[in-house]
This record gives structure tokens, sequence and C-alpha cells, in this order.
């Protein structure tokens, strides 16, 4: 039997007092004053704000675990500075942590970084080590532009995010390419922002030759990979034009998409367009989009209806549920095999 692994799942109801404390953390820094003591959240508050959103919602559609992470639009690498960053990004690590020892066989940890335009990446290495050695954590998110949609950070590709890298390839995990809140006017966070970043980072990698240097390097661009499948060919003809091997050995050894698109003729093209091998079943639930679609009568992110009504064989279907989960993140697939899944 198929589990149900959903790649793509953030915290976005944490309890009121974690959200609170952030915002008087940010209180003082402006001030110049001493964030005030991280609240005592209780393990009933953590069940509440799961079992009545992700939980039941998982159950309700037909899911069986989640890959957690804190809620991306407040992981705010550009507000404060790394001090405030790594103090945040702790407390939001450390949450999830919590909840996934709640609900073992439901969610399974992913961290945030505590990244901060301007402040090398090697910084983030020591939190990612923490995470997967102590709380048993399968991988990252990380941002690609920290400043909050000004994109003034390196490329993916530039040596500058190597250190990270090499820890990454050590420690088998692999990377959600995911930007955090923007405070770009012009880039609004989820419909713009997002999208961009996703399409951006896939350039990047083409215009790379990063696999070259880590063959064993994994990243999962989320958002059902931007506005990649729907420009498939202006890539291809891009790898041709600037001398890149065929994209199917230069990136997509190395590069899933995810099936955040909330629409069945989305979910169509995407499936049409890239390999199955390189999907990973996912929902972004409870995330940016919320409500009901009024042409369906059901929710925009209820995903699993879209990839269900494409009728996929039973191979490629294990594959994007499970089995492509199981490969991307190894030491997801080790915890499974433990707890005899």
């Amino acid at each position: 039997m198929t589990l149900i692994i959903d790649c793509h799942g953030h915290y976005t109801t944490a309890p009121v007092a974690h959200d609170e404390w952030r915002k008087a953390q940010i209180a003082a820094w402006k001030a110049g004053t001493d964030a005030p003591p991280y609240p005592d959240i209780s393990d009933d508050d953590l069940r509440a704000s799961v079992e009545a959103n992700q939980l039941r919602l998982l159950r309700e559609r037909g899911a069986d675990m989640t890959i957690f992470s804190p809620r991306a639009s407040v992981m705010g690498h550009h507000i404060g500075d790394a001090a405030v960053s790594q103090a945040w990004t702790r407390a939001c690590n450390d949450l999830i942590a919590r909840v996934v020892k709640l609900y073992p066989e439901t969610f399974i940890g992913v961290c945030q970084l505590p990244q901060s335009p301007g402040v090398a990446i090697a910084d983030s290495i020591a939190e990612l080590e923490r995470c997967v050695v102590e709380h048993g954590f399968v991988g990252c998110n990380l941002n690609p532009d920290p400043g909050g949609g000004h994109f003034t950070s390196p490329p993916l590709t530039d040596r500058a995010w190597y250190p990270f890298y090499e820890k990454m390839v050590g420690l088998d995990v692999p990377a959600m390419v995911h930007v955090s809140g923007s405070c770009n006017p012009g880039l609004h966070a989820t419909g713009a922002f997002y999208i961009a970043a996703d399409t951006i980072a896939f350039m990047q990698f083409l215009e790379g030759d990063l696999f070259a240097d880590f063959p064993t390097l994994r990243f999962i661009i989320p958002h059902g990979g931007g506005a990649v499948p729907y420009h498939w060919g202006r890539y291809r003809g891009l790898a041709d034009m600037l001398k890149k091997p065929p994209l199917a050995s230069h990136v997509m050894q190395n590069v899933y998409f995810d099936t955040c698109v909330y629409h069945q003729p989305g979910i169509g093209l995407l499936f049409e367009v890239i390999d199955p091998k390189n999907i990973l079943f996912g929902s972004e639930m409870v995330g940016a989009v919320r409500g009901i679609d009024p042409e369906t009568g059901r929710y925009f992110d209820d995903t699993k209806r879209y990839v269900d009504a494409l009728g996929l064989d039973n191979v490629t279907r294990h594959a994007v549920y499970e089995g492509n989960a199981r490969r991307v993140f190894p030491r997801l697939d080790s915890q499974l095999k433990a707890a005899g899944r």
C-alpha cells in the first residue's frame, strides 16, 4: 500500500504565543533592548494547533504524513540582524521538533535556516547540523534571496554557497528552495515573489555547472517549479544556446518539482512536461491559498484530488506519492524503514 507523503507542509497554525513573541522580539531589536524570554507553550497548545488544522485536513484528504517546516512567509530573513534571525530560527525549528515528537507517524521535520542579508551561508551550517543530528530532521528550506525581494544575493551556483552544499552532501539531505516574506512592494509574497524565485532558481541552475561539482546535491523547487513547466521549451532552447547539456542530464538529475499547483489544467501540464520521476506530491497545506474554489466547491490546495484525477498507472502513482520522496529524502526513508513502514 502506497504511503501518501506530502513533501511541502508548513506550520502556519503555530500557537499565538509563538507569533506574539516574534513581534516582541522585533520590537525589542528596533528599540535596542533585549527580547523577552520565549513563552512557555504546552504540548496541549501544540496539539490544538494541528489537530484542528493539518491533522484534520490530512485525514480528510487521504494523505498519511507531511514533511513539516516552519511557516515560510515569516522566516523573515530580511528582518533584524543575524542574532535576531538565529534566535527566531531556533525557536521555530524547536517548535517543529516538538510537533514531530508528538505525532511521529504523521510529521517529519525540515528546518529553516538563520540566513541574513550579507551574512555568509556558512553561518547556517551549525543549525542544519543541529536539526538533523539532534532532532532527526530530513532536510532544510534554503532561501535564495534573504533580502526579501531584492535579489541581491549571489546566484545559487556561486561558490559562496559551496560550504553549505558540502554539509548538505555530507548529511545527505536535500533543500527546498523557498523564499520568505517580501519587503518589496512590487512583489506580492505568495503570488509574485514565490513564483519568481522558483523560476529564477531554475535558470541559475541551468546557467551554471553546480551539479558537476556536487553530483548528489538535491533541490526541490516548490509551487510546481514556478513558471518553468509552462516555458519548458524556452529553457530547453536556452540550454542549447548556452552550450549546456540537455536539461535531463544537466539539471534534472538533481532538481525536483512539487505538485503545489492549484487547478487541474496546471497539474495536467506539469505531468505532461516533467518526467514523473522528478515530481513529488505536495500541497503547501495549510498555506498560501486556503479558500474554496467556487468553480469546483473544493479547496484550492487539495492537490491530491488533482493528481488522482490524472489516472496514473500504479508505478507512477507510487513514485509521485511515496517513492520519489523516499529517494530525495534518504533520511526520511531510513526513519520509515526503522518504523516498519
